[in-house]
């Protein structure tokens, strides 16, 4: 199998280890590195031009958030990710995002609410490409978790995103799916607007919840059967 995996940049203020990291998991998350791919220490230091150590670091802490997985007296290979584990995710995720919303509700500044309602115009625009879409999305989002002033939370919030993104695209793909989602974002940055925290609370958990009914039906996947 030909590789794909290109040298890291050290150019960074970031330790080796955490280049290692966010490249390796940046390639399991675009498909790069794709479910079941046995990882060989020695052949990815060579393609990263780094030494065996940050990538067996950087496998690691891939272990700890559900990104690989290891087998015994076999090695380290690439999480396979089936509809439940989708599934549950995308449960934990919505009431976070919850969570989040009626945080910022209740502590977001106006500057920062003025962020969110600049960030939904640029979503908002027909002539953006779709990868620009789903970076958009996430700066949202982002917002978001930072008007919670809830830094863990934040942090969790960010690796369930990260588990989720490589099915973020095949949602937003779905025709007239980006301007429900804009829509949906309106509300909530309004219900933020007004400090109405109740409300923000549900309308951040139904944006999730819609979100991942219309990636299951863009997969062909009903939701009711990855929980069998």
């Amino acid at each position: 199998m030909e590789r794909k995996l290109v040298p890291v940049k050290l150019d960074s203020y970031k330790p080796l280890r955490e280049i290692v990291f966010e490249s390796m998991r940046e390639a399991i998350i675009s498909g790069v590195l794709e479910p079941g791919e046995r990882l060989m220490e020695i052949q990815l230091a060579e393609e990263m031009g780094v030494s065996r150590t940050p990538v067996r670091e950087a496998i690691r802490k891939l272990e700890l958030e559900g990104f690989v997985v290891m087998i015994p007296r076999k090695g380290a290979y690439v999480a396979g990710v089936s509809h439940k584990d989708v599934a549950d995710v995308f449960e934990i995720r919505a009431a976070l995002e919850g969570l989040a919303a009626g945080l910022a509700a209740e502590r977001a500044t106006d500057e920062e609410i003025e962020q969110m309602e600049r960030a939904l115009l640029f979503t908002n625009d027909d002539d953006v490409p779709l990868e620009k879409i789903v970076e958009l999305d996430t700066e949202f989002h982002a917002l978001v978790y930072k008007a919670s002033r809830n830094d863990r939370l934040t942090q969790i919030l960010a690796n369930i995103r990260e588990q989720i993104q490589r099915f973020r695209a095949t949602s937003l793909a779905v025709p007239g799916r980006i301007k429900d989602a804009v829509l949906e974002h309106r509300g909530i940055v309004e219900a933020i607007a007004r400090h109405d925290v109740e409300e923000a609370h549900e309308l951040a958990m139904a944006h999730i919840v819609t979100a991942e009914n219309v990636m299951f039906e863009a997969l062909r996947c009903p939701k009711k059967d990855s929980k069998e």
